[in-house]
């Protein structure tokens, strides 16, 4: 006997492989180190240019932590959408109309990008996925299987609907 409200079954799952997080990681800081170094070790004469190193320093780190909170997750594909790690819907499955993971499609590394029948507003988690207007980019630190075996899923989706 099965639950009605059972969790809908999850088709892919993307989780970002710990070798590729912690490189990236490592590379965001080390920037902002590097900058905040150079701009305390040798200030430059001008102030301006010593708030640009500091700024984009303390930036730079940020985005490294931001960077290591988004790719501690997974992305599921379901057959209600895709979510994150959270529980937080990225895309409705009834809203994508189609898949773009092509050479020259603007994609995120390793990743696809769903083009949805709505704008869903703007939303990032470095390293791992974004949404402006009517299309979500998934990719980053992925693997390229990954990437390919949820863009396949997430067209089967679409055909199994009937497309549009």
């Amino acid at each position: 006997m099965t639950d009605a409200t059972a969790a809908p079954r999850i088709i892919a799952r993307i989780t970002p492989p710990s070798a590729r997080r912690w490189f990236a990681i490592l590379s965001v800081a080390a920037l902002g180190g590097v900058l905040i170094w150079l701009g305390l070790a040798h200030p430059p004469q001008d102030t301006w240019a010593l708030l640009f190193l500091l700024g984009f320093g303390a930036l730079a780190l940020y985005l490294a932590d931001r960077l290591r909170q988004a790719t501690e997750g997974a992305l599921d594909l379901r057959e209600d959408g895709l979510f994150d790690r959270k529980g937080r819907l990225l895309a409705p499955a009834e809203a994508i109309l189609a898949v773009n993971r092509g050479v020259f499609a603007f994609k995120p590394s390793n990743g696809f990008v769903l083009v949805l029948d709505r704008s869903l507003g703007f939303a990032w988690e470095p390293g791992l996925w974004w949404r402006v207007g009517r299309r979500v980019g998934v990719g980053g630190v992925i693997t390229s299987a990954e990437g390919r075996f949820m863009a396949e899923m997430a067209e089967t989706l679409i055909n199994r609907r009937g497309g549009r």
